[in-house]
């Protein structure tokens, strides 16, 4: 998986995850769900921010994340970071996805 590309201090671009079961690779309806995502930097034990994520499309498993709901959640040091996506139903069920988000964040000129 790519890291994906960020800048300190940015609350731009949101991001935008499609969640599939990874035995069948079709997509985990979240119709209702409640979905985070946990953010930090690697090596570390400390979560820097949990954004929770807008259901754009339930049945097909997508979900957007938005920096700008926490804007000081791209302010830490420069380095690699990491998120956890779970999932909770609405039957308060909770799953968490398997693969972890690569981040790279880069300091702002």
């Amino acid at each position: 998986m790519d890291k994906i590309k960020l800048v300190q201090g940015d609350t731009r671009p949101p991001l935008v995850v499609t969640l599939t079961d990874d035995a069948t690779g079709t997509p985990i309806n979240i119709t209702g769900a409640t979905v985070r995502l946990k953010f930090r930097p690697v090596g570390s034990e400390t979560v820097r921010t949990t954004l929770t994520g807008s259901v754009t499309n339930g049945p097909n498993g997508v979900v957007t994340f938005s920096w700008a709901s926490d804007p000081t959640a791209l302010a830490g040091d420069p380095g690699d970071y990491e998120g956890e996506i779970s999932i909770t139903f609405t039957d308060s069920t909770v799953q968490t996805i398997y693969d972890i988000l690569k981040f790279k964040l880069r300091q702002e000129f």
